[in-house]
């Protein structure tokens, strides 16, 4: 494992932190790297009562375009993983949901960033109020599973938290029909 010896600080800002890192690395060799530090964040999946997936189309001036996502954001101090994505959910799509379920977790980019992202499936959804920061443009895109599954594999969704939690999803859902198909077939 790689730790950090020394760090120059680049840039501070509120979402993130930039800054030159030493580390002694595994092979006793010391390098320099550009590193970005993040406090981590969470996304939810939500799935309406009617078994439709509530994706959102959201404005990122990164890359100058509105792209589907799951409604996702970064941990406040001191909140749990599941704080935010309830908190990101309501904000960002105006529900709240009975079931925060986990999905599983990744870091986004592991070349130079340390941001981990918690992965949450929500389920019984309820209408709350909508509070979108002033420099959110939401839209709110309900759709079948299998209509995201299309847009993934068209490359519309091009998210790599949506896809994956999509994937994850799926994978929950067939081993909990592959369960159901064993109690049939043994009896049990």
């Amino acid at each position: 494992m790689s730790k950090a010896f020394s760090r120059e600080s680049v840039f501070v800002g509120r979402v993130l932190d930039v800054g030159v890192e030493k580390h002694q690395m595994p092979n006793g060799r010391q390098s320099s790297f550009e590193i970005i530090r993040h406090p981590g964040g969470a996304a939810v999946l939500p799935v309406l009562p009617d078994g439709r997936v509530l994706l959102i189309r959201q404005f990122r001036p990164a890359i100058g375009e509105m792209i589907y996502e799951i409604p996702a954001g970064r941990l406040e101090p001191g909140e749990s993983a599941q704080e935010c994505a309830g908190r990101e959910l309501i904000e960002e799509v105006g529900y709240s949901a009975a079931k925060m379920l986990p999905l599983g977790g990744f870091w986004s980019t592991v070349g130079f960033c340390d941001e981990y992202i918690h992965l949450f499936l929500g389920r019984g959804l309820t209408v709350a109020e909508q509070n979108l920061e002033p420099d959110e443009v939401i839209d709110l895109c309900p759709m079948t599973f299998v209509d995201a599954l299309e847009k993934v594999e068209n490359g519309e969704i091009l998210d790599s938290k949506t896809q994956l939690a999509l994937l994850l999803y799926q994978k929950a859902g067939m081993a909990e029909q592959r369960a159901d198909m064993a109690e049939v077939e043994y009896g049990e």
